[in-house]
């Protein structure tokens, strides 16, 4: 296979000054490798690493062309495509920041992201998505550039151009710099130009001079603005330079030798707002020449498992969750002689597993047994799948031996935004499944006095953006606070409790009980809230209602807050429960609630409700 040398940076020894390097060098040594592949019009289409190259390339002189500079946040604000890693290479390449967003984002979360990164451009995907964005640029100033993906199609309320004019209204027509046609909305901090993305990917010169250019990027230069929520409920900008994710790559490489991996393909249907999926489903996989399918969206995950078969898969707890209820709910169905050869299949699944010796009955069943119960377990994640990277929130051990003793490798891995993410990870010859794995290849960690985990190495963040005292409080003489309460067994580290409030549900997305609790205390028809959900599927609320309402008031409460958070955010079962108070126990005398107290006063209401 031909090999190009884009700027000096042709991979050998897997290092890269910085990411831009890393995507424009692989694009020249695969360059007609598939690389990325998209459900489009009623057929999966395939990109290679050549094209992907040169789009970023092309994104990257016209991104600049039209204003967009060294240093400035631009919001990426789509569903998992091709156009993704596209628009962040070259963003990545010309210097700019990347600050990725949930398509669930409410106006409000976009405003505050908007704000508080002070992002003067935004890509999204479709008319849809920009007209949130354009509701949240209303209400914050600086945003001059908002580019649509969706073909030609501009926001719904922008005007219609019609022989270079534009029909009466506010809004204006104006021009780039290479003479195409731009919508000129004002909002409060001045006009809001929106062009359409295709303009970006036109040019078909070669990405020699981009990559040239990225390759003088220092890998302790700002990567990307990732947004997490804190504590206070206030989301806040996690800076990820270059060696972060770098040091990530380079880690988990060495993890995963044992699976001599080799074209592989991987479905990845996580967003890629996410931490994780950012930096293991896209850099780490592509990395290793791995395809990435994007998947049509998690309603039509099992369907594309089936039609894709991946190799390597993220598997989040949720899903290892759903997927195991299922089966066990259609075993139960069965007939009892189909339910005892299940129940033979994993006990002797979990035997060998365990390295314990089989019988020589079991030693003759199980190759019979694997034909007959286990390969249709594994022909549901379209039977070929290597190893299943579950992260992003805490796998329960009895979820993951039930699938080890199907026959599929299920690797738990432990991080947090704030450290690239990966921490650590379980290697695949030796997996600890009731740990989240041994730390990866150039990351300290140590358990302090009081059982915090604290992380050191290339992988921790920068800082928070714009919050120096919060930065100050986490990073201390170079050691990552985790806010996670752990302990090191052997080497292997076990997550045993959270110091932090921050909830992480089973599908890996942190919800801030902070902000839903303050928004619900803020109706009037409710005194107190206590918001739970850890490593549930969903969000609960526990309710004191204010004086003189009922509970059919307190639901229309509960009701109307939902309107207001995003999907992931809302409450999905609510209780009514008795006020906590000085005299309980659950309220101090500065009036702060005892959450951890008020969620074991109320355990047997919070088991019907989960």
């Amino acid at each position: 296979m031909a090999r190009r040398d884009f700027g000096g940076c042709v991979q050998s020894d897997r290092t890269w000054p910085n990411l831009a390097s890393m995507m424009f060098s692989l694009a020249g040594q695969w360059p007609d490798k598939p690389m990325l592949r998209v459900w489009r019009g009623e057929s999966w289409r395939s990109i290679k690493w050549g094209e992907f190259g040169r789009m970023a390339a092309s994104c990257a002189r016209h991104l600049r062309a039209v204003g967009v500079a060294a240093g400035d946040r631009v919001v990426l604000c789509m569903e998992n495509r091709p156009e993704f890693p596209v628009a962040e290479t070259a963003l990545l390449a010309i210097r700019a920041v990347p600050v990725p967003a949930y398509t669930t984002n409410t106006v409000d979360d976009h405003a505050h992201l908007l704000r508080d990164s002070g992002a003067r451009a935004v890509i999204v995907s479709s008319a849809v998505l920009a007209d949130r964005l354009l509701a949240a640029a209303a209400k914050v100033s600086g945003l001059d550039l908002l580019v649509v993906m969706d073909g030609e199609r501009l926001p719904h309320a922008a005007p219609q151009v019609v022989g270079g004019q534009a029909k009466p209204g506010h809004d204006t027509i104006g021009h780039d710099t290479m003479g195409r046609d731009t919508i000129q909305r004002p909002n409060h901090g001045g006009a809001v130009r929106v062009i359409p993305w295709s303009g970006l990917v036109e040019d078909q010169r070669p990405p020699d001079d981009i990559a040239a250019e990225a390759a003088g990027i220092p890998a302790t230069a700002l990567a990307c603005l990732i947004y997490t929520s804190g504590t206070g409920g206030s989301p806040r900008g996690v800076m990820l330079p270059h060696r972060c994710i770098l040091s990530n790559c380079a880690g988990a490489v060495e993890l995963v030798q044992p699976l001599k991996l080799k074209d592989e393909t991987y479905l990845s249907y996580l967003p890629l707002s996410h931490a994780y999926e950012h930096t293991v489903g896209q850099f780490f996989l592509l990395s290793l020449g791995t395809e990435i399918v994007y998947a049509r969206g998690v309603e039509h995950l099992a369907a594309d498992m089936l039609a894709i078969r991946p190799t390597i898969l993220t598997a989040v707890p949720r899903v290892l969750e759903v997927i195991r209820t299922r089966v066990l709910t259609q075993v139960a169905r069965e007939k009892p002689f189909r339910q005892r050869l299940f129940q033979m299949a994993t006990a002797i699944g979990l035997k060998k597993v365990n390295g314990k010796r089989l019988t020589v009955t079991e030693y003759l069943l199980d190759p019979v047994l694997d034909r007959l119960v286990r390969a249709k377990v594994r022909a549901r994640f379209g039977g070929r799948l290597v190893a299943a990277l579950s992260g992003g929130a805490r796998l329960e051990p009895e979820v993951g031996r039930f699938f080890q003793s199907l026959g599929l490798l299920i690797m738990q891995g432990y991080g947090q935004t704030e450290a690239g993410p990966v921490i650590s990870a379980t290697p695949p010859d030796a997996i600890r499944i009731d740990t989240v794995g041994k730390p990866l290849t150039g990351v300290d960690v140590r358990i302090a006095a009081d059982g915090e985990i604290l992380v050191r190495g290339e992988l921790v963040m920068d800082g928070y953006w714009n919050r120096p005292q919060d930065t100050a409080s986490t990073i201390r003489d170079g050691w990552l606070h985790t806010g996670d309460i752990g302990e090191l067994d052997r080497g292997y580290l076990r997550i045993t409790d959270r110091k932090k409030d921050m909830i992480v549900l089973s599908g890996g997305e942190n919800v801030s009980p902070a902000k839903i609790e303050g928004m619900l205390m803020a109706e009037t028809e409710i005194a107190q809230a206590v918001v739970t959900g850890e490593g549930r599927s969903g969000v609960s609320a526990l309710v004191v209602p204010a004086d003189g309402y009922d509970d059919v008031a307190v639901a229309l409460a509960v009701n109307r807050t939902n309107l207001r958070l995003s999907v992931t955010e809302r409450i999905r079962k609510h209780a009514v429960v008795p006020a906590f108070t000085i005299e309980n126990g659950l309220l101090t005398p500065s009036q702060k609630i005892r959450r951890v107290l008020v969620m074991r006063a109320n355990a047997a209401t919070l088991a019907r409700l989960h």
